[in-house]
Protein backbone atom coordinates (compact mmCIF):
# COMPACT_ATOMS: atom_id res chain seq x y z
CA UNK A 1 0.00 0.00 0.00
CA UNK A 2 3.06 2.35 0.95
CA UNK A 3 4.32 1.52 -2.33
CA UNK A 4 1.58 2.69 -4.50
CA UNK A 5 0.97 5.66 -2.73
CA UNK A 6 4.20 6.68 -3.11
CA UNK A 7 4.39 5.97 -6.75
CA UNK A 8 0.71 7.79 -7.40
CA UNK A 9 2.34 10.64 -5.28
CA UNK A 10 5.51 10.87 -7.66
CA UNK A 11 3.38 10.98 -10.61
CA UNK A 12 1.78 13.88 -9.81
CA UNK A 13 4.46 15.59 -8.37
CA UNK A 14 5.72 14.54 -11.81
CA UNK A 15 2.82 16.19 -13.41
CA UNK A 16 2.78 19.22 -11.67
CA UNK A 17 6.35 20.26 -11.89
CA UNK A 18 6.98 18.72 -15.25
CA UNK A 19 3.62 19.38 -17.10
CA UNK A 20 2.07 22.22 -15.09
CA UNK A 21 -1.52 20.73 -15.85
CA UNK A 22 -4.54 23.07 -13.93
CA UNK A 23 -5.65 22.44 -10.09
CA UNK A 24 -9.17 21.03 -10.83
CA UNK A 25 -7.08 18.48 -13.26
CA UNK A 26 -4.83 17.27 -10.86
CA UNK A 27 -7.81 17.15 -8.15
CA UNK A 28 -9.53 14.67 -10.77
CA UNK A 29 -6.36 12.75 -11.23
CA UNK A 30 -5.60 11.95 -7.91
CA UNK A 31 -9.16 11.05 -7.02
CA UNK A 32 -8.65 8.55 -10.12
CA UNK A 33 -5.49 7.32 -8.75
CA UNK A 34 -6.87 6.96 -5.53
CA UNK A 35 -9.72 4.68 -6.79
CA UNK A 36 -7.11 2.86 -8.63
CA UNK A 37 -5.19 2.54 -5.47
CA UNK A 38 -8.09 0.63 -3.53
CA UNK A 39 -9.05 -1.34 -6.35
CA UNK A 40 -5.23 -2.94 -6.30
CA UNK A 41 -5.06 -2.92 -2.88
CA UNK A 42 -8.51 -5.13 -2.34
CA UNK A 43 -7.13 -7.25 -5.59
CA UNK A 44 -4.52 -8.18 -3.50
CA UNK A 45 -2.11 -6.33 -5.46
CA UNK A 46 0.05 -3.97 -3.27
CA UNK A 47 3.23 -3.46 -5.96
CA UNK A 48 2.74 -1.29 -9.97
CA UNK A 49 5.45 -4.07 -10.58
CA UNK A 50 2.73 -6.83 -10.49
CA UNK A 51 -0.52 -5.04 -12.18
CA UNK A 52 -0.98 -7.31 -15.36
CA UNK A 53 -2.77 -5.78 -18.43
CA UNK A 54 -6.17 -7.98 -17.51
CA UNK A 55 -6.08 -5.89 -14.12
CA UNK A 56 -5.75 -2.87 -15.16
CA UNK A 57 -8.60 -3.95 -18.14
CA UNK A 58 -10.85 -4.99 -14.90
CA UNK A 59 -10.39 -1.83 -13.58
CA UNK A 60 -11.54 -0.21 -16.25
CA UNK A 61 -14.40 -2.10 -16.42
CA UNK A 62 -15.70 -1.52 -12.94
CA UNK A 63 -15.79 1.79 -13.22
CA UNK A 64 -18.14 1.61 -16.19
CA UNK A 65 -20.55 -0.88 -12.91
CA UNK A 66 -22.14 -0.17 -10.37
CA UNK A 67 -20.89 -0.87 -7.28
CA UNK A 68 -23.52 -1.14 -4.17
CA UNK A 69 -24.70 2.66 -3.17
CA UNK A 70 -21.71 4.08 -5.82
CA UNK A 71 -23.25 4.31 -9.38
CA UNK A 72 -20.64 3.93 -11.87
CA UNK A 73 -18.40 6.68 -13.77
CA UNK A 74 -20.13 8.54 -16.57
CA UNK A 75 -17.89 7.16 -20.31
CA UNK A 76 -16.13 10.60 -20.31
CA UNK A 77 -15.46 10.00 -16.20
CA UNK A 78 -13.84 6.54 -17.28
CA UNK A 79 -11.95 8.02 -20.08
CA UNK A 80 -10.40 10.11 -17.99
CA UNK A 81 -9.34 7.92 -14.78
CA UNK A 82 -7.97 5.44 -17.43
CA UNK A 83 -6.02 7.98 -18.59
CA UNK A 84 -4.28 8.79 -15.43
CA UNK A 85 -4.09 5.16 -14.84
CA UNK A 86 -2.14 4.71 -18.19
CA UNK A 87 -0.36 7.88 -17.10
CA UNK A 88 1.15 5.99 -14.18
CA UNK A 89 2.21 3.09 -15.43
CA UNK A 90 3.98 5.01 -18.35
CA UNK A 91 6.19 7.05 -15.50
CA UNK A 92 6.83 4.03 -13.52
CA UNK A 93 8.25 2.42 -16.63
CA UNK A 94 10.23 5.31 -17.24
CA UNK A 95 11.32 5.48 -13.32
CA UNK A 96 12.41 2.53 -13.19
CA UNK A 97 9.62 1.09 -10.90
CA UNK A 98 8.16 -1.49 -12.97
CA UNK A 99 10.16 -2.94 -15.43
CA UNK A 100 6.97 -2.94 -18.05
CA UNK A 101 3.90 -0.94 -18.99
CA UNK A 102 0.93 -3.54 -19.16
CA UNK A 103 -1.44 0.02 -20.13
CA UNK A 104 -0.14 -0.51 -23.56
CA UNK A 105 -2.28 -3.42 -23.71
CA UNK A 106 -5.30 -1.89 -22.49
CA UNK A 107 -7.54 0.04 -25.56
CA UNK A 108 -9.02 2.77 -23.37
CA UNK A 109 -12.75 3.11 -23.08
CA UNK A 110 -14.78 4.30 -25.95
CA UNK A 111 -16.53 8.00 -25.97
CA UNK A 112 -19.60 8.42 -27.16
CA UNK A 113 -19.72 11.18 -29.88
CA UNK A 114 -21.52 13.66 -28.52
CA UNK A 115 -22.51 17.37 -30.70
CA UNK A 116 -21.56 20.24 -28.62
CA UNK A 117 -24.88 22.21 -26.96
CA UNK A 118 -25.22 25.28 -28.60
CA UNK A 119 -27.91 28.24 -28.01
CA UNK A 120 -29.16 29.62 -31.20
CA UNK A 121 -28.33 33.62 -31.16
CA UNK A 122 -31.87 34.25 -30.25
CA UNK A 123 -31.20 32.48 -26.86
CA UNK A 124 -28.19 34.04 -26.22
CA UNK A 125 -29.29 37.26 -26.71
CA UNK A 126 -32.34 36.51 -23.93
CA UNK A 127 -29.58 34.81 -21.74
CA UNK A 128 -27.58 38.26 -21.74
CA UNK A 129 -30.51 40.22 -20.96
CA UNK A 130 -29.69 40.94 -17.88
CA UNK A 131 -30.81 44.32 -16.00
CA UNK A 132 -27.96 45.91 -14.40
CA UNK A 133 -29.12 47.56 -11.35
CA UNK A 134 -26.56 46.92 -8.81
CA UNK A 135 -23.09 46.08 -8.49
CA UNK A 136 -23.62 42.33 -8.82
CA UNK A 137 -25.75 42.24 -11.93
CA UNK A 138 -23.13 44.69 -13.52
CA UNK A 139 -20.79 42.08 -12.54
CA UNK A 140 -22.86 39.30 -13.73
CA UNK A 141 -23.73 41.10 -16.98
CA UNK A 142 -20.28 41.81 -17.91
CA UNK A 143 -19.48 38.22 -16.93
CA UNK A 144 -21.90 36.46 -19.26
CA UNK A 145 -21.03 38.84 -21.96
CA UNK A 146 -17.25 38.27 -21.50
CA UNK A 147 -17.94 34.57 -21.47
CA UNK A 148 -19.71 34.81 -25.26
CA UNK A 149 -17.80 37.51 -26.79
CA UNK A 150 -14.08 35.64 -26.29
CA UNK A 151 -15.11 31.85 -25.77
CA UNK A 152 -13.70 31.85 -22.68
CA UNK A 153 -13.73 28.39 -20.23
CA UNK A 154 -14.70 29.15 -16.76
CA UNK A 155 -11.76 29.21 -15.37
CA UNK A 156 -9.51 31.48 -17.53
CA UNK A 157 -12.77 33.80 -16.89
CA UNK A 158 -12.76 34.03 -12.87
CA UNK A 159 -8.46 33.65 -13.16
CA UNK A 160 -8.84 37.02 -15.47
CA UNK A 161 -7.29 39.73 -14.11
CA UNK A 162 -7.31 43.87 -14.44
CA UNK A 163 -3.92 43.94 -16.00
CA UNK A 164 -5.38 41.33 -18.60
CA UNK A 165 -8.14 43.81 -19.91
CA UNK A 166 -6.96 46.51 -22.79
CA UNK A 167 -10.90 48.18 -23.12
CA UNK A 168 -9.31 51.19 -24.67
CA UNK A 169 -8.51 48.86 -28.26
CA UNK A 170 -10.96 48.73 -30.84
CA UNK A 171 -11.80 45.61 -30.62
CA UNK A 172 -11.28 45.16 -27.24
CA UNK A 173 -8.43 43.12 -26.09
CA UNK A 174 -8.06 40.46 -23.44
CA UNK A 175 -5.20 37.98 -22.49
CA UNK A 176 -6.17 34.31 -21.36
CA UNK A 177 -4.46 31.79 -18.81
CA UNK A 178 -5.76 28.50 -20.58
CA UNK A 179 -4.88 25.44 -19.85
CA UNK A 180 -1.17 23.82 -19.43
CA UNK A 181 0.15 27.89 -18.28
CA UNK A 182 -0.60 28.12 -22.16
CA UNK A 183 -1.40 32.08 -23.15
CA UNK A 184 -3.45 33.70 -25.76
CA UNK A 185 -4.75 36.40 -26.75
CA UNK A 186 -8.28 37.46 -27.82
CA UNK A 187 -10.56 40.33 -29.15
CA UNK A 188 -13.80 41.00 -27.77
CA UNK A 189 -16.84 42.91 -29.64
CA UNK A 190 -18.08 46.28 -28.40
CA UNK A 191 -21.20 44.85 -26.09
CA UNK A 192 -18.37 42.95 -23.94
CA UNK A 193 -16.52 45.99 -24.32
CA UNK A 194 -19.46 47.93 -22.70
CA UNK A 195 -20.35 45.31 -20.19
CA UNK A 196 -16.95 45.46 -18.56
CA UNK A 197 -16.24 49.20 -18.70
CA UNK A 198 -19.60 49.90 -17.19
CA UNK A 199 -18.40 47.03 -14.00
CA UNK A 200 -14.88 48.04 -13.99
CA UNK A 201 -15.91 51.71 -13.25
CA UNK A 202 -19.27 51.50 -11.51
CA UNK A 203 -19.58 48.43 -9.53
CA UNK A 204 -15.93 46.63 -9.33
CA UNK A 205 -14.56 49.28 -6.70
CA UNK A 206 -17.64 48.96 -4.94
CA UNK A 207 -16.91 45.22 -4.26
CA UNK A 208 -13.44 45.59 -4.05
CA UNK A 209 -13.27 48.13 -1.06
CA UNK A 210 -14.35 45.08 1.20
CA UNK A 211 -11.42 42.82 0.13
CA UNK A 212 -7.74 42.91 0.62
CA UNK A 213 -7.48 43.84 -3.79
CA UNK A 214 -7.35 40.93 -5.01
CA UNK A 215 -6.23 41.29 -9.25
CA UNK A 216 -9.21 39.53 -10.64
CA UNK A 217 -11.58 41.47 -12.66
CA UNK A 218 -15.01 39.43 -11.46
CA UNK A 219 -15.11 39.93 -7.42
CA UNK A 220 -17.45 38.56 -5.24
CA UNK A 221 -19.72 40.09 -2.73
CA UNK A 222 -16.57 39.92 -0.11
CA UNK A 223 -14.48 41.68 -2.51
CA UNK A 224 -12.60 38.43 -3.48
CA UNK A 225 -11.97 36.81 -6.34
CA UNK A 226 -15.45 34.93 -8.05
CA UNK A 227 -14.85 31.04 -7.47
CA UNK A 228 -16.12 28.44 -10.43
CA UNK A 229 -19.01 27.46 -8.66
CA UNK A 230 -20.46 31.14 -8.36
CA UNK A 231 -20.06 31.63 -12.09
CA UNK A 232 -22.03 28.87 -13.08
CA UNK A 233 -24.45 29.84 -10.28
CA UNK A 234 -24.49 33.70 -12.06
CA UNK A 235 -25.23 31.81 -15.35
CA UNK A 236 -27.76 29.76 -13.93
CA UNK A 237 -29.76 32.32 -12.75
CA UNK A 238 -29.76 34.26 -16.10
CA UNK A 239 -30.51 30.67 -18.18
CA UNK A 240 -33.76 30.31 -15.60
CA UNK A 241 -34.76 34.16 -16.19
CA UNK A 242 -34.41 33.71 -19.72
CA UNK A 243 -36.56 30.41 -20.09
CA UNK A 244 -33.47 28.26 -20.71
CA UNK A 245 -32.84 24.67 -19.26
CA UNK A 246 -30.80 24.57 -16.48
CA UNK A 247 -30.99 20.90 -15.61
CA UNK A 248 -30.49 17.75 -17.02
CA UNK A 249 -27.89 17.16 -20.35
CA UNK A 250 -29.74 19.86 -22.09
CA UNK A 251 -29.11 22.48 -19.24
CA UNK A 252 -27.50 25.71 -20.58
CA UNK A 253 -23.61 25.55 -18.66
CA UNK A 254 -20.50 27.43 -18.57
CA UNK A 255 -19.15 25.73 -21.71
CA UNK A 256 -22.48 26.27 -23.55
CA UNK A 257 -21.40 29.54 -24.24
CA UNK A 258 -18.17 28.74 -25.17
CA UNK A 259 -19.58 26.20 -27.82
CA UNK A 260 -22.12 28.79 -28.85
CA UNK A 261 -19.35 31.37 -29.44
CA UNK A 262 -17.68 28.82 -31.84
CA UNK A 263 -20.99 27.24 -33.42
CA UNK A 264 -21.48 30.97 -34.52
CA UNK A 265 -18.87 32.24 -35.60
CA UNK A 266 -18.54 29.16 -37.93
CA UNK A 267 -21.90 29.69 -39.27
CA UNK A 268 -21.25 32.93 -39.85
CA UNK A 269 -17.82 31.96 -41.81
CA UNK A 270 -14.82 31.95 -39.64
CA UNK A 271 -11.93 30.20 -40.91
CA UNK A 272 -11.61 26.85 -38.35
CA UNK A 273 -8.03 27.46 -38.07
CA UNK A 274 -8.98 30.76 -36.39
CA UNK A 275 -11.76 29.36 -34.57
CA UNK A 276 -8.83 26.96 -33.12
CA UNK A 277 -6.81 29.58 -32.09
CA UNK A 278 -9.63 31.79 -30.36
CA UNK A 279 -10.49 28.49 -28.67
CA UNK A 280 -7.18 27.83 -27.46
CA UNK A 281 -6.96 24.15 -28.98
CA UNK A 282 -3.57 22.64 -29.46
CA UNK A 283 -4.97 20.85 -32.13
CA UNK A 284 -7.60 21.91 -35.13
CA UNK A 285 -8.92 18.28 -34.49
CA UNK A 286 -10.84 19.42 -31.28
CA UNK A 287 -12.37 22.05 -33.17
CA UNK A 288 -13.51 20.19 -36.01
CA UNK A 289 -16.30 18.82 -33.54
CA UNK A 290 -18.37 22.14 -34.08
CA UNK A 291 -18.22 21.93 -38.19
CA UNK A 292 -20.77 19.45 -36.98
CA UNK A 293 -23.37 21.50 -35.70
CA UNK A 294 -23.43 23.47 -38.67
CA UNK A 295 -24.95 21.32 -41.44
CA UNK A 296 -27.96 22.87 -41.38
CA UNK A 297 -26.28 26.13 -42.58
CA UNK A 298 -24.41 24.25 -45.08
CA UNK A 299 -27.26 22.65 -46.56
CA UNK A 300 -28.95 26.65 -46.75
CA UNK A 301 -25.98 27.96 -48.42
CA UNK A 302 -25.83 24.82 -50.80
CA UNK A 303 -29.88 25.11 -52.05
CA UNK A 304 -29.56 29.04 -52.38
CA UNK A 305 -26.33 29.07 -53.90
CA UNK A 306 -25.69 25.64 -56.22
CA UNK A 307 -27.30 26.39 -59.44
CA UNK A 308 -29.21 22.92 -59.63
CA UNK A 309 -29.54 21.93 -55.89
CA UNK A 310 -33.25 22.31 -56.77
Amino acid sequence: MVDLRRSVDSYLDHLTVERALAANTLLSYRRDLDRYVEWLVAAGITDLAAVTARDIAAHVADLRAPAGDTPPLSASSAARAASAVRGLHRFALLEGLAATDPSREVKPPALPKRLPKALDVDQVARLLAVVPNGPLDLRDAALLEFLYGTGARISEAVGLAVDDLDLDARPGMAVLHGKGGKTRLVPMGSYARAALDAYLVRARPSLAAHGTGVPQVFLNARGGALSRQSAWTILRKAAAAAGLPVDGAAGVSPHTLRHSFATHLLDGGADIRVVQELLGHASVTTTQVYTLVTVDRLREVYATAHPRAR
